[in-house]
């Protein structure tokens, strides 16, 4: 029989073994869920003690195994257990997590009651066909972190930057803009305990336009901007009707001081602490490799929660569109307890965003894993996107009504059958452990019991617990070995007020530029513009051998010329000079009103000298801009340019999914063929034996025949034998055994007996060696990637514009300098 290991390496997600719900008894053949099946979404209902929380963490060590990253909501701290591996299953290893209360209950000692456990462990994975190598794997395998959004009980994780003007990616398209304002206004009326309809409360309608119109500024907004703004707009008109009317000054300082409130509050300082939520790093380190990350949202208050819950589904969305469909499963969002983000009828902010993942992710091959243990407050019209249900035990009739009705719109949605009869009794007599999976994928449900989990299932962790188990991350954080977003600090420049004055004269056939502010300047601040170089440029890079040829247009900036400027007009080096992100800076001809201006120098002010720095910027760009791209052999595919080696690493991996799963697809095409071979002789050794009358024992027949714990059965599971009718050919089988052997000559029979069964372990053989050609074909250790330099074309460099720029600044009151615009914002 194979190992669990040759099923992981299909992409296969062994969840438990199937159960006899009559027998009440356990079967040898393994629950294998294939991942791509997650991509159609699944949900977990079960009543407290079903073994829901211990299926959905079998799910996601699967996950971990197979190098899905995985983004979770914890309410309740149960999904911190997953950090509770242990290699070795010591004794030592176990007792800081074992209950203290269970030594009293017990009378036993700690030391006892951990000794116990892991050997209850030992025994349980060996018993699931779990060998310590898995343990191991899955141990070496997983790179959790779990964050505490608001609170420094773990990672410390602030949302505040989600009100920063998104990337000039996302503001073309409009509909994802659309949800992000829409998501992020909402979400901060729901700390402040308001509830908005978007479309007809005054307070969301003023928050979003002001919020759009900073953003197509590229503007950034801090909640401090944001009480500035809501009590001096910087719009005279909401629609058709003036500021006034529409939302008088009284009332809006009303808004303004609830929110001021909100910002004083203690409690909220948490808020602005720690690591920017990002949804790219949440699922992937910056070297590329998968991880998980765990947002534990179980110290927050109800309004923080849906505030959070809110704030990432926006920010999912915004990442989830960003990405190239797939129809492998690239990445899985699983929320625990999802009662009273997603209820029926009334509309929390959290729904819209859920309800059009649940309609939308498929296509990007993010899964959606929702759990429940209480099934009467969840949308099941919405939820009828769900391709996967696993039912455990539930409390009432009315739990019971309430699922069935909404696999019942499920299965009429996604045109399956469904017989509520058989439905109902099947979930009357679900156990512990026990769950029934209706896959729309499959041609039936299964019933299954879950496996063991490799981690440790203490329960909820305390909040002392978590923290412990994240001491080691902040402590490299806070050393600088984890690479965090923290603002950039300008470094302190002596006072350039004395200096400043009216705007000096620039000669034609010079250019100049202004930027405008994107950050909003602090009170008492001096506005200064200082002189930069700006560049506007296109490239050409060529490489044939990989079917590249392209153009990029890149625009630069040279902010410090007072240090790097010489009296011959040429700059003594290009090397600070920074790239500007796309969208983030915005040009005028003409200067805002109210702003001094820095002293220009003066070689600046001659023709000559920017026709020098014209020529030192072409050969900068050719000595330094190269343009890279990575190709992987395995998958045979080229990324780039313009993407990091670890942005290569995730979408090559995604490649390689891809190419897998189509490669364990055509597996199952090739074998079903092979099937069908197999079942015609079947039918015809039938007709042969029945012509003659004679009797074969069907077990002996079946057990030549049997595929259901193989690895044949493994790959093809249900979804061959609807194609293959193997069913139909194990009923003829049967048939056989109504003949006796003392009424005719059995020899032929026992010929053709072992005639199949050499044939079935051929097949299985022929199987195995396939299965392990795409294995070693797509095994992570063998994706090596080769990064190739395409140096741009000196010649075919455009200078577009190249003119002297002027950078907005502040000035303080210490003669501190720090920039209101930000060109180097990803």
């Amino acid at each position: 029989m194979p190992s669990i290991a040759d099923y992981e390496k299909l992409g296969l997600f062994y969840l438990g073994k199937k159960f006899d719900l009559s027998a009440r008894s356990l079967l040898p053949e393994y629950l294998n869920y294939d991942s791509r099946d997650l991509v159609t979404h699944a949900l977990c209902v079960g009543m407290t003690g079903s073994g829901k929380t211990g299926l959905c963490l079998s799910l996601l060590e699967e996950a971990i195994l197979d190098g899905i990253p995985v983004i979770c909501i914890d309410p309740k701290g149960d999904l911190g257990n997953l950090l509770l591996s242990f290699p070795n299953l010591e004794s030592k290893d176990f007792e800081p997590w074992i209950d203290p209360s269970e030594s009293a209950r017990q009378s036993k000692s700690l030391e006892e009651i951990a000794q116990e456990t892991a050997e209850r462990w030992r025994s349980g994975l060996l018993e699931w066909d779990q060998p310590l190598d898995r343990l191991k794997t899955f141990h070496d395998k997983s790179d959790i972190t779990i964050y505490t959004p608001g609170s420094e009980i773990g990672v410390p994780l602030t949302v505040l930057k989600s009100f920063d003007a998104p990337g000039e990616e996302l503001l073309q398209d409009e509909e994802t803009y659309r949800e992000k304002l829409t998501s992020s206004a909402s979400a901060l009326l729901a700390l402040m305990g308001i509830e908005a309809d978007p479309l007809s409360s005054r307070e969301h309608i003023l928050l979003s336009n002001i919020l759009d119109h900073a953003w197509r500024k590229g503007v950034d907004l801090s909640i401090e901007d944001l009480i500035r703004s809501i009590q001096s707009p910087p719009l005279t008109r909401i629609g058709v009707m003036d500021l006034e009317s529409f939302f008088p000054t009284s009332d809006r300082t009303k808004l303004a001081m609830s929110l001021n409130n909100l910002l004083a509050s203690p409690a909220f300082a948490g808020w602005l602490k720690g690591e920017t939520l990002d949804v790219r790093d949440l699922l992937y380190r910056k070297d590329g490799a998968p991880r998980v990350s765990i947002l534990s949202i179980a110290h927050l208050s109800d309004a923080e929660r849906m505030f959070f819950v809110t704030i990432l589904l926006g920010e999912l969305l915004s990442w989830m569109r960003a990405q190239p469909g797939t129809s492998s499963l690239r990445a899985i969002f699983y929320m625990d307890e999802v009662f009273g983000y997603f209820p029926p009828s009334a509309k929390p902010p959290s729904k819209p965003p859920m309800l059009t993942l649940l309609k939308q992710a498929r296509a990007f091959g993010l899964g959606i894993v929702l759990a429940t243990q209480n099934p009467v407050d969840l949308d099941y019209k919405g939820l009828a996107n769900m391709g996967t249900w696993f039912l455990g035990r539930l409390q009432t009739q009315r739990d019971k009504d309430r699922v069935l009705d909404g696999l019942e719109g499920a299965s009429a949605q996604q045109g399956g059958a469904f017989d509520r009869g058989e439905m109902e009794k099947a979930l009357s007599s679900l156990g512990n452990r026990v769950f029934l999976m209706n896959n729309v994928h499959d041609n039936s449900p299964t019933v299954f019991q879950t496996r063991w989990a490799l981690s440790f299932l203490r329960g909820p962790l305390s909040r002392d617990q978590i923290s412990s188990l994240m001491q080691p991350r902040k402590q490299a954080r806070r050393s600088g070995q984890i690479e965090g977003t923290p603002l950039q600090a300008d470094s302190p420049k002596r006072s350039i007020v004395d200096r400043t004055g009216a705007r000096p004269i620039v000669p034609p056939p010079i250019e100049e530029r202004f930027l405008d502010m994107t950050i909003i300047p602090k009170p008492g601040t001096q506005l200064v513009y200082r002189p930069a170089l700006y560049v506007d440029c296109s490239v050409h890079y060529v490489r044939a051998s990989s079917n590249i040829d392209g153009w990029e247009d890149l625009q630069w900036l040279a902010p410090s010329l007072d240090s790097e400027l010489v009296e011959s007009g040429t700059l003594d080096s290009w090397e600070s000079v920074q790239s500007v992100v796309p969208g983030c800076i915005q040009l005028r001809r003409q200067p805002d009103e109210g702003l001094a201006f820095a002293e220009l120098p003066a070689s600046l002010t001659n023709a000559k000298n920017l026709a020098k720095l014209d020529k030192s910027f072409r050969d900068y760009l050719f000595r330094h801009q190269q343009y890279v791209v990575y190709y992987c052999k395995a998958v045979k595919k080229t990324v780039g340019p313009g993407i990091s080696e670890s942005e290569a690493r995730i979408q090559l991996a995604v490649a390689t999914r891809e190419a897998r799963d189509d490669a364990v697809e055509k597996l199952r095409d090739k074998f079903a063929d092979k099937i069908r071979s197999l079942q015609t002789r079947l039918l015809a050794a039938q007709q042969r034996l029945e012509r003659e009358k004679q009797e074969a024992q069907s077990k002996k027949l079946e057990g030549y025949f049997q595929v259901g714990s193989s690895l044949l059965g493994a790959l093809f599971g249900r979804k061959v034998s609807s194609r293959t009718n193997v069913t139909k050919a194990a009923s003829a089988v049967k048939s056989i055994g109504r003949a006796t052997a003392q009424q005719g000559d059995v020899m032929r029979a026992e010929e053709t007996l072992e005639e199949l069964s050499a044939a079935k372990d051929a097949l299985e053989a022929e199987a195995k060696s396939a299965i392990d050609e795409v294995v070693v074909q797509y095994a992570p250790e063998n994706l090596i990637l080769e990064s190739v330099e395409i140096p741009i074309r000196k010649g075919d460099t455009k200078i577009k514009l190249l003119a002297i720029a002027w950078v907005p600044w502040q000035v303080d009151a210490n003669g501190i300098a720090t920039p209101l615009a930000n060109w180097t914002k990803a």
